[in-house]
């Protein structure tokens, strides 16, 4: 069966860190249909649309997208692809692997982090010249969602349960809400569950990572924090993500377009091979996922590295390295 992959490359090193992630895929030689479209800063200065109708249909329909970076334009940009994909869940690993110089080296967690409201739901204003407002959103529709989801991704694990990570002590009714159902529908399903707020849970994460296996948080504590746990582990070259939907899903590095490197060729391409494996798990290619993410362990561990963790090498000659070792 062939699967259809909506490949977009972006802004920045999202224009050499995609490129080498489809190469991994390809070199697999599985029956995949990769077809670019454009998003981000560049089409727009073209067009005038960050994200073109085209592009948005694309990631729709296709199977699967793999996304690199957009720069100005990322709000126009990846919440409308998430939306695209139907997205409800976006899964962040934060894993220290051996050769790299964490900070951290027993860090090894999965942030389970809501994907559609919170204050990224884009309800903003300015009430005067004085004031600007931000409404949050929480329904306990979308944080039971992602509860059930949780639930399902801890069974299928070797972790007993998770961690609800809120601030419901301050945002008693948005963070209560969503707090009150993650827990109601994990005492459903009998999984166990800790709460921890999320202000402790960043002192508590880079003293004691080991602590923590799955972690189940609202929209913008998820983004914040996972980027926490990406300094523990040795970067954000290092951290892949997965915004799952029901049929569709979307797939991307956590970086951004690092315009100070970008164009120069000497990118971690990691997180993006890291974000094709996932990819590859989701389509059901479980064993070439599992052979993609050894391939970077070995690398990782043995070299050649890009200069963000130690080493001297450029993108093509690690992306090289990972196929030598498939």
């Amino acid at each position: 069966m062939s699967h259809q992959i909506a490949v977009i490359e972006g802004d920045g090193i999202g224009r050499e860190v995609i490129p080498a992630a489809v190469d991994v895929l390809e070199s697999l030689d599985l029956d995949l249909d990769f077809v670019e479209a454009e998003a981000g800063d560049t089409v727009k200065a073209e067009t005038g649309e960050a994200l073109p109708q085209e592009t948005y249909d694309l990631a729709a329909e296709s199977d699967a997208t793999l996304f690199g970076a957009a720069g100005e334009t990322a709000a126009d940009v990846i919440l409308p692809l998430r939306d695209a994909v139907d997205s409800f869940v976006n899964i962040r690993p934060a894993k220290a692997y051996p050769g790299v110089d964490a900070v951290r080296p027993e860090t090894d967690l999965v942030f389970l982090r809501e994907n559609t409201e919170g204050v990224y739901s884009g309800h903003e204003d300015d009430l005067s010249e004085d004031m600007s407002t931000l409404t949050r959103v929480v329904t306990t529709s979308a944080s039971e969602k992602l509860a059930e989801f949780a639930c399902e991704y801890v069974a299928d694990g070797d972790n007993a349960g998770f961690s609800v990570v809120h601030k419901a002590n301050v945002m008693r009714k948005t963070d209560g809400r969503f707090r009150d159902a993650v827990l109601g529908v994990a005492d459903e399903h009998g999984v166990d569950t800790d709460e921890v707020l999320m202000d402790a849970f960043a002192t508590r994460i880079c003293l004691d990572p080991g602590q923590f296996d799955t972690v189940v948080c609202p929209n913008l504590a998820g983004d914040v924090l996972s980027d926490l746990a990406a300094g523990l582990v040795g970067g954000l070259g290092l951290l892949p993500s997965a915004n799952i939907g029901d049929d569709n899903a979307l797939f991307e590095p956590v970086h951004g377009t690092a315009p100070d490197i970008a164009g120069e060729g000497v990118a971690n391409p990691m997180a993006t091979v890291l974000s094709a494996a996932m990819l590859l798990d989701h389509l059901g290619y479980s064993e070439e996922s599992d052979r993609v993410e050894t391939a970077v362990e070995t690398v990782l561990a043995e070299g050649p590295r890009t200069a963000d963790l130690g080493g001297d090498a450029n993108t093509d000659e690690v992306t090289q390295a990972i196929i030598d070792e498939l």
